[in-house]
């Protein structure tokens, strides 16, 4: 389940991204009201600017979903179901009112600005599969986001690799092997034996 979930919100996070870099609608503006007649292609970074940022913020926390423990996980696990939401309401939004998601590109096709004037330039807008893309990848983050409220405090352990130290029963902190090699290692382009001290005191 650790995986599945972990793998959900790489796969939302990525939709968002993906989504958000493609074409999701042709602008048709009214005769004369500047260009060559051609349909404008607007992508989702003018259409819903946000989901470049959900979708970063995602695919950042599969990364630390797939290292926490488990009570940081259910703060994890808010977090994405929030992401999810997020993702899925700015997609709806566009969806919603094509006209008010396209007006960036009309401002920039002819100059005018403003919702009203800019609305009444627009002579029709055709959207693409895109927008359910970008819908569809918020969905996979709040099911991964459930998913992890139902299962995480089950989840294995990280792998003691991510653990470099661990306390000795006297207070103590004892270095992973693989953290041992590295001191004696800076020990030994200092100049000094690591093993000196563990020497018998009869062959000094």
């Amino acid at each position: 389940m650790k995986l599945l979930a972990v793998v959900g919100a790489i796969v939302g996070g990525g939709l968002a991204m993906l989504s958000w870099s493609q074409t999701w609608f042709q602008l048709h503006l009214v005769a004369g009201a500047g260009g060559d007649g051609s349909a404008i292609a607007v992508s989702g970074q003018l259409a819903s600017p946000a989901l470049a940022a959900l979708g970063l913020a995602a695919l950042a926390l599969s990364a630390a979903l797939a290292l926490a423990g488990p009570g940081l996980r259910v703060v994890l696990g808010v977090l994405e179901f929030l992401l999810g939401g997020c993702v899925v309401l700015a997609a709806w939004l566009t969806v919603a009112d094509p006209v008010s998601a396209v007006a960036p590109a009309v401002t920039e096709a002819t100059g005018v600005a403003g919702s009203a004037p800019t609305a009444a330039l627009v002579a029709g807008v055709d959207a693409s599969l895109w927008p359910v893309a970008a819908f569809a990848g918020g969905a996979v983050l709040i099911v991964s986001a459930v998913l992890v409220f139902a299962t995480g405090a089950r989840w294995p352990a990280s792998s003691s690799r991510y653990g470099g130290t661990r306390l000795r029963q006297d207070g103590g902190v004892e270095l992973s092997s693989r953290d041992r090699a590295v001191e004696e290692w800076d020990e030994l382009t200092r100049g000094d034996d690591p093993t000196g001290d563990e020497r018998d005191p009869s062959d000094r």
